[in-house]
């Protein structure tokens, strides 16, 4: 029969060993990634093949640079003006600070390496797409026409088009067949690494949570007793 003294040991709380070094390469990483997309920016704005409504075919017509120009989300969604831009871009400011909260959490509690850089490339690429927003009304002078002021009303340029197909679906397929598509998405550096790090996610988010519970499971002390 357990004493007293032997059922408070077994059921004495574990404290996750320390993680030695920092997660400043998660933050390079990011950092890298707004690198890259701000300067593909400035090349395609600066271009003037593009900005004249050329286009530049890297894969055929399969895919291509195009210069264009997107004031809302994803796919060119936008939030009522005139404020909608303002809170979108408090969104993302949110989102930033959360995700870089998160990246140090995920390091402190010995998640895995891959996840925890998945997270940095989401990071990067929603502080590229929040420079836009934010300076880009000043610098390429590109915010909508009737915007309360320039800052925080710029508009994310996009410049990858993807023209995958357009036109009418076969009559035969159920549900959607014999409607007209145009699947064509336009997206920049930014959006790419966010697609990127959470689709790293899907497919290897068994893995990278067996990792963390590995870790955990061998790198675990008794916490100190008050």
């Amino acid at each position: 029969m357990q004493t007293d003294q032997q059922l408070d040991s077994s059921f004495e709380p574990v404290r996750v060993a320390p993680r030695r070094g920092s997660p400043a390469r998660y933050f390079l990483l990011a950092l890298l990634v707004i690198a890259i997309d701000q300067l593909s920016k400035y090349l395609v704005h600066s271009s003037a093949t593009l900005t004249s409504g050329g286009e530049i075919h890297l894969l055929g017509n399969w895919f291509k640079l195009h210069y264009t120009t997107n004031p809302g989300m994803a796919f060119g969604v936008e939030l009522p003006p005139p404020y909608g831009k303002l809170l979108l871009t408090a969104f993302r400011l949110a989102a930033v600070s959360g995700l870089s909260y998160y990246i140090v959490y995920l390091w402190r509690h010995r998640a895995a390496s891959g996840f925890i850089a998945c997270m940095g490339l989401i990071l990067g690429g929603a502080v590229g797409n929040l420079i836009d927003s934010i300076f880009y009304g000043i610098i390429y002078h590109n915010a909508p026409a009737g915007s309360p002021t320039p800052w925080f009303f710029g508009q994310v340029i996009d410049m990858l088009y993807a023209d995958i197909y357009e036109g009418f679906l076969p009559a035969a397929w159920p549900l959607i067949g014999g409607k007209y598509v145009s699947l064509w998405p336009i997206f920049n550096v930014a959006d790419s690494s966010i697609f990127i790090g959470v689709a790293l996610i899907l497919l290897f988010q068994g893995k990278f949570f067996k990792q963390e519970q590995a870790a955990a499971a061998t790198n675990v002390e008794p916490a100190e007793r008050g």
